[in-house]
């Protein structure tokens, strides 16, 4: 019954923002077009541009498909520029739940009442989104810290709406002309995938412990750390950090901070976490980062991060320098070796779109070239050359975008390539030469080192295993020589019969 009351709000949504206006142009068919262009709609409805309406659709549907919205904002390869811009103004707008609520699931979560767990639990959360809200607490030692709790009953709220989209995605791939190409089941999957590591607390634990692993001592970035006895999957209790939001910029200019140090900061730090590290914070937004007094950026939620691997950074880093060096011709080869262009593709006509896409950014001043944008770009030539774009590569186009925007708020005349490139070029001479191949050889000894002792009996056992397999093939085409020839005879001793008989 709640499946079908809430697939009736979602058909009335549909009509109320005159959404059906969006799949008159997929649609397969003739018949299929009038009648979505003949389905009513709200007479205000085409006040504004479709990708507005669609975004205030989002909203009006709750925090699921806002965070569908959010995940679509970053799939360029997918949707149109103008829709990933408009969706990327998704934010949550969600109440705080009752705190007495996030009290029964703590004691819930680990079986004992909350005042043996903390000494102090403030009732009034200090932030609420979709899916949790933090509370300020202070454990029995003393130590202050932010607890994080899931709303309660959220897991069956996100399945119903989940089936709906599967159930929406379904369709758009059978009913539209371009519904195979956009994946929409892979991406409603995928957006599935996301949704649940972000339910489960102990993941985002995890995520914060390496990357404070990763950032020990760092000049440039504080990490929480995690109180594991008080973490379940609905609960996270990290330490509390103190600090002043990155977006406050006039706050920061009156405590006296650094301002062009902390954009270089953001840009080395997001460098590091990717070719240093290959696991970086993906959800890098103003909202997620906190400034030090001692001029350090301070990182909070960590539900969302990506990986890369070795293979991964090094196209990153080729498709960087090259793109930057308006070397394009490389930019085509490294997708076409990536495996994620059809190994048919010619790489003079990947080439020429990219350079015709591409080209236009350097009209600008170098200190307004946005790295995300030149994966954006990049993205947006899969469509024509049927790109598989990693999830990994769409995360970092997301983040790489929020650190820009992120730095440029800070220090507007930042030139993001003179600050990135020395740590490209560093990068790339540390994978190749002299220095790389020592690195791997040494790597790779205590592997040598068990293998070599061992060495002569399996190459012995390879030649024992040869010369049996040789015999093997030798006695089975001599069994086929001799069924061939005891078949000829047999032909040949009937023929002699038919002879005898009738002579």
């Amino acid at each position: 019954m709640k499946w079908l009351k809430r697939s009736n709000t979602l058909w009335k949504t549909v009509l109320r923002y005159g959404l059906a206006e969006l799949f008159v142009p997929l649609a397969k068919k003739g018949w299929q077009r009038r009648l979505l262009a003949a389905l009513p709609q709200s007479r205000d409805s085409s006040a504004e541009p479709l990708p507005v309406r669609l975004r205030l659709a989002l909203e009006s549907l709750g925090p699921v498909f806002v965070k569908f919205g959010q995940v679509l904002s970053t799939r360029p390869d997918l949707i149109p520029h103008d829709y990933a811009v408009e969706l990327a103004k998704l934010q949550d707008k969600v109440p705080p739940f009752d705190a007495d609520l996030s009290r029964r699931q703590i004691e819930k979560a680990f079986g004992k009442p909350i005042a043996e767990l903390y000494a102090e639990f403030e009732t009034q959360p200090v932030a609420s989104a979709s899916v949790a809200q933090v509370h300020k607490a202070r454990l029995h030692g003393g130590e202050r810290v932010a607890v994080k709790v899931l709303r309660p009953d959220i897991l069956p709220v996100i399945e119903q709406d989940l089936a709906l989209l599967r159930f929406g995605a379904g369709w758009v791939e059978r009913l539209f002309a371009d519904g195979k190409r956009l994946r929409p089941r892979e991406v409603v999957d995928e957006f599935d995938k996301y949704l649940h590591d972000e339910l489960d607390l102990m993941r985002e634990a995890a995520n914060c412990s390496q990357l404070g692993r990763n950032f020990k001592d760092s000049e440039m970035l504080i990490v929480p750390k995690v109180f594991y006895d008080y973490c379940s999957r609905d609960v996270l209790t990290i330490e509390w950090m103190d600090g002043t939001p990155v977006s406050d910029i006039a706050a920061l200019r009156a405590q006296g901070q650094d301002l062009h140090r902390l954009a270089e900061y953001g840009v080395e730090t997001f460098f590091t976490q990717v070719f240093r590290d290959g696991f970086f914070h993906a959800d890098m937004h103003p909202g997620n980062i906190l400034v030090s007094a001692d001029n350090r950026y301070i990182a909070l939620d960590f539900g969302i991060v990506g990986s890369l691997t070795d293979y991964d950074k090094r196209y990153l880093a080729i498709n960087f320098l090259a793109f930057f060096n308006r070397d394009y011709h490389r930019v085509a080869t490294a997708h076409i070796e990536s495996g994620w262009v059809p190994p048919e593709t010619r790489a003079e006509e990947l080439e020429a779109a990219v350079r015709a896409v591409c080209e236009p950014v350097f009209n600008k001043p170098i200190s307004e070239i946005s790295f995300g944008l030149v994966l954006m770009r990049l993205f947006e030539v899969s469509r024509r050359f049927n790109v598989e774009i990693q999830p990994q590569l769409v995360l970092l186009q997301k983040t790489l975008l929020n650190i820009e925007g992120l730095g440029r708020q800070l220090e507007p005349d930042l030139d993001l390539w003179a600050t990135a490139k020395p740590f490209l070029v560093r990068w790339m001479n540390e994978q190749v030469g002299p220095k790389a191949f020592w690195r791997n050889l040494k790597n790779e000894a205590p592997d040598w080192a068990e293998m070599l002792p061992a060495l002569p009996r399996k190459l012995n056992a390879l030649v024992d295993e040869a010369r049996q397999k040789e015999m093997r093939d030798a006695y089975v085409h001599l069994v086929k020589i001799q069924q061939r020839q005891s078949l000829w005879l047999a032909v040949i001793a009937v023929a002699l019969v038919l002879i005898l008989l009738f002579k």
